[in-house]
């Protein structure tokens, strides 16, 4: 034993056995790691399929067969990322009816699994703003004063200080919030839909936006201060349009007494 050992050949057989050794260790555990995240990759990759599929069927018309755009029609989504889809279609949007137009919210035409396979294919295209998870919209923590002022701030002059809506340029207009999920809110913070700019993280911080939010759903909970829902402003608005209202059946009421007694001339 104690002659082969110092055979020349024995440094050479022990520096072979050990790469074998170490090449057998690496396949396997990258054979394991691989198996390990193929299920994920396989399942993002038929997601994106199906988004492309629904892509081609339900918004090529307009945006073009490769999410282009089409001058004049509609613009390239490459780019805008998962949250602006997941706004335009959650909020029923788009898929538009009419090309160029300004869409209304309406119920959605996707269900959500297709919303979400749309917003993956459209974010490998080229990236941009993913979907907000649930911590970076949820509620818990966040400072609905704190959320009122960047609100007043930042937003109330299209949106109304309650979130009511309101008339734009342009024959634009600010939808109302009242309906809006924090998501879709987070979203169009994020993404500035149409006529909105785009307040980013680096403008309005993820924490604000949460801020902002929360003063939002809160606003929804607080009852009508002036009893009816004109402007949500108080009682100024509905004292206005009872005045106006008693104003006017006092002018009918004279111009019926005036006719009545007017005096026929003698024929």
């Amino acid at each position: 034993m104690s002659s082969r050992r110092r055979h020349p050949l024995a440094p050479y057989a022990v520096v072979v056995g050990g790469l074998l050794l170490t090449g057998i260790g690496y396949a396997a555990v990258t054979a394991a790691g691989d198996a390990s995240a193929s299920p994920a990759r396989i399942t993002q990759s038929a997601q994106i399929a199906q988004g492309h599929a629904i892509f081609l069927e339900e918004c090529a018309t307009c945006h073009g067969q490769f999410a282009q755009g089409t001058p004049g029609v509609a613009p390239s989504l490459i780019g805008v990322g998962a949250a602006a889809v997941d706004f335009q279609t959650s909020t029923g949007r788009m898929p538009a009816k009419e090309p160029s137009a300004e869409n209304d919210r309406k119920p959605p035409e996707l269900n959500p699994q297709e919303i979400a396979a749309v917003a993956a294919y459209i974010e490998s295209l080229g990236g941009g703003p993913t979907i907000p998870t649930s911590a970076q919209v949820s509620q818990r923590g966040a400072n609905p004063g704190f959320g009122q002022q960047l609100f007043v701030a930042d937003c109330a002059q299209c949106h109304n200080f309650d979130g009511a809506g309101g008339a734009l340029t342009y024959g634009k207009f600010a939808p109302p919030l009242t309906k809006s999920t924090p998501t879709q809110i987070f979203e169009a913070m994020l993404t500035g839909p149409e006529a909105m700019p785009v307040f980013n993280n680096t403008t309005i911080t993820p924490q604000e936006k949460r801020d902002i939010i929360a003063y939002i759903v809160q606003t929804r909970q607080e009852p009508n201060p002036g009893g009816f829902s004109l402007g949500r402003i108080g009682p100024v608005t509905e004292g206005l349009v009872a005045f106006l209202g008693l104003l006017l059946a006092m002018v009918f009421a004279a111009m019926w007494i005036t006719a009545k007694h007017r005096k026929i001339p003698n024929e």
